[in-house]
């Protein structure tokens, strides 16, 4: 992963020492809050509703084991013990007080961590594929360019006060793991005729109030042009996106109501104007970027040789749902799962905290990574130590064997942190846990998605789920809508809603009226989303609906 140099080093240092002083002067009145508003933002500080909660970046989802030893003593000294993995494999941290802010970003300083842009109308954390560099299907390495992305967008002076947030997603492989579609830039690194490496790129996407895909705007642009496209691409979205209405001013909006052949038109106009060889991307940066992320020192493994598996059928559930094939023979990629029954998904301890990061040092070569499904990946696992990894996750309850089944639930923290939550999300995975936690019959329905968010913001991006579920207010009780369809990667589409909303009571019995249905319709190993796309949302509503909800 990237090292940080004395300039990087600096920068975050100063950044740190810069906003002590912008709190200070907070603190003591100088500031009013709506001076004080957008700097805080961009320093990843949010007023909750029980308390302020920081926002830390996590870069394309990578961490040491020094940066999780680092979060568990922030977690023990300045929060209550825990801190939660976001949707865009950042981390936050939901109990710090205001005074204490600015401690806490110098205590994670010291490991190459920060809260930059985590917040606030600019470019925020870059995401990728937690599974860059190791997937089979890999064609380039994302994370260069991402770290690229990353140092250009830091403090840019020219985008730092966009008409709203701006978030960017890079993959490298056939499959679409981190969902770039439904972001305001996605990335796809291609190889054309001539075997160039380049990129496809979609502008417009976006979850919220308006959920839309985004449109693919330029099928091949060659790498070296990579920061020029997307300085123009915000150019064109500076000069004309809305600033008169926040609900109106996101990319995905302008792309709209502009068309996307006329807005592609004024990208490549601006491009054409200031593309200058100076701006290109040169061979020697783009090999300085790739040196960080060089190839870990893979034991030579008799991939031939047989090795006797554990007659355990819970470490063969393991197996099944919890690691995925690696690129190099005899290593696997393991997701520890961040959705044990009884805990709200994303949240994890101090203490799991510092053993991930033993487990990281023993068993992959000292690194993890956050993921969009908020669970954690050790990428680089040899085979031959799958069976120790797993008791050591089983002791740490971190071995969930239910990973793309419909208990590995997405959930944001809704309404019990959430000032703009209408209503809660977490007695609804609490809910669902308890209602579906038969082993064979969640293996039996086969991947399934569910993601829960407690307002229309969407961080729990529901909307992409096969079955999403949306609390709503309806004249201060909570409500909570059903979306059905969704799907994530390269056929990505927006869930349409079932029907009206419904109490948080009846929420479990709704759920299980959709299995149900899934269930009586479905072919033989069909995927619900299979089903669903065969026989459309009237069966599944007439069910819910006529059962009293």
């Amino acid at each position: 992963m990237y090292q940080y140099d004395e300039l990087d080093r600096q920068v975050v240092n100063n950044r740190v020492q810069q906003f002590r002083g912008q709190m200070n002067r907070y603190l003591s009145g100088e500031l009013s809050e709506e001076a004080f508003l957008p700097l805080r933002l961009q320093n990843g500080l949010y007023i909750q509703k029980h308390a302020p909660m920081l926002r830390v970046a996590v870069p394309y989802g990578m961490l040491s084991a020094a940066q999780l030893r680092c979060m568990a003593g922030v977690c023990d000294r300045y929060d209550r013990g825990y801190c939660h993995i976001t949707t865009r494999q950042n981390v936050q941290f939901n109990w710090v007080k205001m005074e204490e802010v600015a401690d806490i970003l110098e205590t994670l300083a010291t490991v190459e961590m920060h809260a930059i842009q985590t917040s606030g109308n600019c470019i925020r954390n870059t995401t990728s594929d937690p599974l860059a560099g190791v997937a089979a299907d890999e064609q380039t390495d994302p994370r260069p360019y991402c770290e690229i992305i990353r140092q250009w967008s830091s403090l840019h002076p020219e985008f730092a006060f966009l008409p709203r947030k701006f978030k960017i997603a890079v993959i490298g492989a056939a499959e679409d793991r981190a969902s770039i579609q439904l972001h305001d830039v996605g990335l796809q690194l291609v190889t054309n005729a001539d075997g160039e490496t380049g990129f496809k790129v979609w502008v417009g996407g976006g979850l919220g109030r308006t959920p839309m895909l985004a449109t693919l705007i330029c099928e091949f642009l060659p790498q070296a042009y990579l920061l020029g496209y997307l300085k123009a691409v915000l150019r064109v979205y500076n000069r004309y996106g809305r600033r008169d209405n926040k609900y109106k001013a996101r990319i995905k909006i302008l792309v709209n109501s502009l068309g996307a052949a006329d807005f592609s038109a004024q990208v490549e106009a601006e491009f054409q104007r200031t593309n200058s060889e100076e701006y290109w991307l040169t061979e020697a940066e783009l090999a300085h970027a790739r040196s960080f992320f060089t190839e870990p020192a893979y034991a030579q493994v008799n991939v031939a040789a047989e090795t006797e598996e554990p007659d355990s059928p819970a470490y063969r559930h393991w197996l099944r749902r919890n690691v995925r094939a690696h690129r190099v023979g005899g290593y696997a990629i393991v997701t520890l799962s961040l959705k044990h029954q009884g805990t709200a998904p994303g949240d994890i301890s101090s203490e799991q905290l510092r053993r991930v990061a033993d487990l990281a040092e023993r068993f992959s070569f000292g690194e993890a990574r956050n993921t969009q499904q908020q669970n954690i990946v050790l990428a680089d696992v040899k085979r031959s130590d799958l069976f120790a990894l797993w008791q050591e996750a089983c002791r740490l309850e971190l071995a969930a064997p239910t990973i793309g089944t419909l208990s590995d639930v997405v959930c944001c923290p809704g309404g019990d942190f959430c000032g703009l939550a209408n209503a809660r999300s977490l007695p609804i995975n609490s809910a669902i846990q308890q209602r579906f936690d038969d082993l064979d019959y969640l293996y039996d329905l086969g991947d399934l998605s569910l993601r829960i968010s407690g307002c229309i913001n969407a961080c729990a991006h529901h909307h992409i789920a096969n079955i999403g579920i949306l609390g709503v207010d309806k004249k201060g009780e909570e409500f909570y809508q059903l979306t059905l369809g969704g799907e994530v990667g390269e056929r990505s589409r927006i869930g349409k809603v079932l029907g009206p909303s419904i109490p948080l009571d009846a929420v479990p019995d709704a759920l299980e009226a959709i299995v149900d249905v899934f269930v009586e319709q479905r072919h033989e190993e069909e995927p619900f989303i299979s089903t669903y796309e065969r026989i459309g949302k009237d069966k599944f509503k007439e069910r819910v609906y006529a059962t009293g909800h």
